[in-house]
Parts: C-alpha cells; sequence; structure tokens
C-alpha cells in the first residue's frame, strides 16, 4: 500500500519552492493507477518521495509498511528491495548482456547463485526475452531495452512497481506493447504505478491520478 497523509515538499534553493503542498493519497494493493501532470507539476517530486530519495518537508509517506518520514538511513536500502523501478532511459550496463543486467539486481543483494538461476530465466521468459539473454545494450531496440528493464524490476519479486516514463522513448506501437505487458504483470498481483505527462497512454486504466501545480487535482 501508498498512502502520503498532508506532504509538503519545500526546496530552500532557488528562493524556495513548494514542490509538493498538501498531497493525500492512497494506492491500495494491487492497483493500476497513472499519475499524470505536465513538467514541474511535481510527478518528479513524488517518485523521489516514494523511492525515498529525498523527504517530506512535513507529512507522513508509507510505502510497504515502511514510514518514510522516519525512516532510518541504514534501512533504504532494505526498503528500496521492496520496489521495483522502471526507468524511461533505461539505465541498462552497456558492458553486460541481458542475463547479466537482469542478474545484477540479485548479485548486489547477495542473492545465492541458485535464485540467481532461477529467478532470471523466468523473469526473461515473462518479458519474452529468453532468446535474447546473451545480448548486449546496443544490439537491442528501444522496445528490448524497456523489457529488459522491466524484467529487472521484477526480479526481486517486489510488491510495488513504479514506472516513469516507460513509453517516452519508444515509439507508438512499442509503447502499447510495453503498457500491455505492465497490465499483465499487474494481473499476477503487483501494484503498478506509472508518472506520465502523455495523457493518452493513461487511458488503459481505470484510475487516473492528475497533478498539478503540486497539488492532487484530479482523481477519477
Amino acid at each position: 500500500m501508498v498512502e502520503l497523509k498532508n506532504v509538503d515538499v519545500h526546496f530552500k534553493d532557488g528562493g524556495g519552492v513548494d514542490a509538493l503542498n498538501g498531497v493525500n493519497l492512497r494506492i491500495e494493493d494491487g492497483e493500476f493507477v497513472f499519475i499524470v501532470g505536465d513538467s514541474g507539476a511535481g510527478k518528479s517530486t513524488l517518485l523521489k518521495l516514494l523511492t525515498r530519495e529525498i523527504a517530506p518537508t512535513s507529512g507522513r509517506v508509507f510505502v510497504n509498511g515502511y514510514n518514510l518520514a522516519k525512516i532510518k538511513n541504514k534501512k533504504i536500502p532494505y526498503f528500496r528491495r521492496s520496489i521495483g523501478m522502471i526507468f524511461q532511459d533505461f539505465r541498462l550496463i552497456p558492458d553486460l548482456n541481458v542475463y547479466d543486467n537482469v542478474a545484477f539486481v540479485l548479485r548486489v543483494t547477495n542473492k545465492s547463485k541458485k535464485t540467481i538461476r532461477h529467478r532470471v530465466p523466468y523473469v526473461l521468459n515473462l518479458v519474452k526475452l529468453a532468446d535474447r539473454a546473451k545480448s548486449y545494450p546496443e544490439k537491442l531496440s528501444g522496445g528490448e531495452k524497456q523489457r529488459v528493464a522491466i524484467a529487472r524490476a521484477l526480479v526481486t519479486n517486489a510488491d510495488i512497481i513504479l514506472a516513469d516514463e516507460p513509453t517516452g522513448a519508444l515509439d507508438q506501437k512499442t509503447g502499447r506493447e510495453v503498457l500491455e505487458l505492465l497490465k499483465e504483470i499487474n494481473k499476477s498481483g503487483k501494484t503498478v504505478i506509472i508518472v506520465t505527462h502523455d495523457e493518452g497512454i493513461a487511458k488503459v486504466t481505470d484510475r487516473i491520478i492528475t497533478i498539478s501545480d503540486g497539488k492532487i487535482v484530479g482523481d477519477n
């Protein structure tokens, strides 16, 4: 579950900016949600709150049972293992092949070799990349790179998948395919939260949260 209660984020740099103002939001387990808004609306700040890259100036933020307003620094890495993050620019490691890009997430968390041998082929099969396991990022299409990024988010079996503009670097057809894949992931029981400026792609879900000038202005 994700819940924000009366959250403000105020940046002192630049003369003082209210990035978020009085935000209240609740997303239940298993939901498929889009958060939409123009550039500068507060989407990036909200995403940084949910990953605990920043802390709220005031208010409370709960994600997967963690109180992110009070969490100790040493516990933040453990919290982040409970979420899977998908980036617009993929963030693949260029000198690792597809298999090792996905396995890397498990290796840095000291998972056993047996777990890696089981989980990596499993998620690559889910995203239809089993035949590309030995390929390197430079040989992949944009859609394939995004599928690797999705596999990497799934491999830890995280309960919540956060996607930052997951179709932004893709053509329309490939973008639709990625959204369909995320819908299938949601049907498996995962909470999927997609942050985007493109309201058009948000029509594939029943819940669209609109943010503007740091405030929630719509929740349909």
